[in-house]
């Protein structure tokens, strides 16, 4: 990090080339006297083009590198500071323009809108859910799978179009892709028909009113740079959770693991914790607004670890579930995934806590005598194994044998009677033989999940399967292992939500349902989808009394509910 540091002075002008104000930044309202026309922006940006062609030389990033100040820029209170010097204030401001987003993949990509929202609202700009309305288009894309990122291809050539029509008005729409995607093609993004005129990195967020200024000015711009310390902990997301029931709330960022499959490492960089204050602080926000249900995210939610504080930063090494190792060696010290946990769910016992994704060999039994003493805590885990073959997964680097993971959900249903669990599994993984592929199916009989996510693999560059495997299993036998694979999860999954038919489950309803008004629709502490009439539904207001926007806290329950598979 030290050499990543270096970076931010290089672009502080000397004073001979241009000469700067130097001010705090400002955020604008609604109401703020901060309109720039577009002439008047295209001019200044004209001009600070030409800076830029006699800007700083070689001698300028020498001076920067032998800068003692070099490791971060701060504002005044110690927050990021958002200025640039060699920008004029007024250009990165938003000027009420409207910005339309547009989320693709994982719940982290949910999360990484609202870090983003939340930039930009400051800045000036104003959300519109119509995107005939929309001055910036921004799609947080994700990487993957060859399909996601198909989508977003043809999506771009839609919005081209779009945008093609309107070149001639006095405010272009203007395109970016942010998250993994541009990433992992931002070369491919920017020069393939000039189809982007702003690309994001999942750790560059603070960088788009910069960026969407420079495109202002007919550039395209970009920053794809990783960090090794980024997690937005000053950054309150803005949250647009439906009806305002659940939340999700990211608590660490990028992963170490490196499955051979994997493109998150290198799409998200390696793996850092927010700091436990700043989750407390953001889950008692939602509390507050009423919110019932958050869920904790990262790419790898259970390996959490913050060491931001020195008084917790022990000499303890990270604890596995047992007959599970890693690629790398054993960290130490920090507050755990079962402290941060155990903290979180003391906030609000009347708030349902999940969390995902998490990996399997982050499971010692402290975590799990947690989730079966706390009460609002789900009883339901998320246990990737994305394949039922030791030899395959020994090809995947997941660290553990089909045995090992097998003990650990004899474990885990010990723990926590009547858990709900749900996974990950992949067909067509380099060097799948047939009796590979039968092991997962009968690891999915013997396992017994309510839900589960299934896909054909898809191999990434940049991947150690792409170096060293070879995708030898062809796409048609893929698509008909995979089918095979989903057929028998249905199959199971049948028989593990019937079994729950009769029963008294806790439901948060999410509204009515889709299939008829005179039914609701919500979901067990399991996560198991539940269809019930509006008739059969008895409300007991909760002791806790009412929440601040005037609703009762309400504990509603379903007998005799039958489960939507």
């Amino acid at each position: 990090m030290k050499y990543l540091g270096i970076l931010k002075p290089l672009f502080n002008v000397p004073h001979q080339w241009i000469p700067v104000r130097c001010v705090q930044p400002r955020y604008c309202s609604k109401s703020a006297n901060t309109t720039v026309s577009s002439r008047e922006k295209r001019t200044t940006v004209g001009k600070f083009k030409n800076h830029i062609f006699s800007g700083p030389t070689f001698q300028d990033f020498i001076k920067g590198l032998n800068n003692n100040n070099h490791n971060k820029s701060f504002a005044v209170d110690g927050e990021h500071s958002d200025k640039h010097d060699y920008l004029p204030e007024h250009l990165d401001m938003g000027n009420s323009r409207k910005v339309y987003f547009e989320t693709y993949g994982c719940q982290m990509n949910v999360n990484d809108t609202e870090i983003a929202w939340s930039i930009l609202q400051k800045k000036g700009y104003q959300r519109t859910v119509y995107l005939n309305e929309a001055d910036v288009v921004l799609l947080v894309t994700c990487s993957i799978r060859e399909k996601a990122e198909q989508t977003i291809w043809n999506r771009l050539q839609q919005l081209t179009a779009m945008k093609k029509k309107r070149l001639k008005t006095h405010t272009p729409m203007k395109i970016g892709i942010l998250g993994c995607m541009a990433e992992r093609l931002k070369k491919e993004l920017l020069e393939r028909e000039k189809l982007v005129d702003v690309l994001a990195g999942p750790d560059a967020y603070r960088d788009l009113p910069r960026l969407l200024t420079v495109a202002d000015g007919g550039n395209q711009a970009s920053n794809v740079l990783l960090s090794l310390e980024e997690t937005y902990a000053d950054i309150m997301p803005v949250h647009h959770a439906p009806q305002g029931y659940s939340a999700f709330v990211s608590i660490m960022r990028g992963c170490d693991n490196m499955c051979s499959y994997c493109i998150v490492p290198f799409t998200r960089g390696r793996e850092r914790s927010r700091p436990v204050s700043s989750i407390l602080e953001e889950v008692r926000m939602l509390s507050d607004q009423g919110v019932k249900e958050v869920t904790l995210l990262g790419q790898n939610v259970n390996s959490y670890r913050d060491t931001s504080e020195q008084q917790f930063c022990g000499s303890d090494p990270t604890r596995l579930s047992r007959g599970f190792k890693t690629v790398y060696r054993l960290k130490q010290g920090g507050v755990r995934f079962s402290d941060l946990l155990d903290q979180v769910s003391r906030i609000d016992p009347d708030m349902r806590i999940r969390f995902t994704s998490p990996h399997p060999k982050d499971f010692p039994d402290e975590v799990l005598h947690l989730i079966a003493e706390r009460g609002n805590i789900c009883n339901q885990i998320h246990l990737p194994a994305q394949s039922g073959s030791s030899q395959v997964l020994k090809a995947m680097r997941r660290g553990y044998t089909r045995e090992a993971y097998l003990d650990l959900v004899k474990n885990i249903k010990q723990i926590i009677p009547g858990v709900s669990l749900s996974s990950d599994f992949i067909s067509g993984f380099c060097g799948e033989s047939e009796d590979d592929h039968q092991q997962t199916l009968s690891l999915i009989r013997e396992v017994g999940y309510n839900v589960g996510f299934l896909f054909a693999y898809s191999m990434r560059k940049k991947t150690h399967a792409f170096h060293q495997l070879q995708d030898d299993v062809p796409a048609e036998v893929k698509q008909r292992r995979l089918e095979e694979c989903i057929s028998v999860f249905r199959e199971e999954a049948v028989k593990v939500n019937s079994g729950l038919i009769g029963s008294t489950q806790l439901i948060l309803v999410e509204g009515e349902s889709k299939r008829s008004a005179e039914d609701l629709c919500g979901r067990t502490d399991g996560n198991m989808k539940v269809i019930f009439p509006k008739e059969d539904v008895a409300a007991q207001p909760a002791e806790s009394g009412t929440c601040p926007n005037g609703h009762e806290k309400m504990s509603i329950y379903a007998s005799k509910s039958k489960n939507s598979i």
